[in-house]
């Protein structure tokens, strides 16, 4: 696995939500990383939302990479039957502007509500 602060300093050529468990960045160095679920049979993690402008991500240099993991929900929202939760925040910024991102996962308390991150093209 990779961590999320490698893609500090880097300069992106497209960063694009693929369905709703993927999103990738692709640097103009050729590398690609992607943020994504790994889908168990009692689980699923989802982007619940995009607060920004992706495109705000391409073109400059990244600034801010940050993860945040809260077992509690946001203000505002309510779920119903939430045996095993776990929300997700992405963090970016560029001097172009700010993006974060936030996933939902949810399980029966025994699978993986977690995303992955990681280089997927060298």
């Amino acid at each position: 696995m990779s961590e999320i602060s490698e893609l500090i300093g880097k300069t992106m050529t497209n960063v694009e939500q693929v369905g709703s468990e993927r999103l990738e960045f692709h640097a103009n160095d050729g590398s690609v990383y992607a943020f994504f679920y790994e889908h168990d049979c009692c689980a699923s993690c989802d982007i619940e939302d995009i607060i920004g402008n992706l495109g705000d991500l391409v073109g400059a240099p990244i600034l801010m990479a940050e993860e945040t993991i809260s077992g509690e929900n946001p203000d505002g929202i309510v779920k119903e039957y939430q045996d095993s939760f776990t929300w997700t925040f992405y963090k970016f910024a560029t001097f172009k502007g700010y993006v974060t991102v936030r996933w939902y996962g949810e399980s029966n308390g025994y699978y993986s509500e977690s995303v992955s991150f990681e280089q997927v093209k060298p």
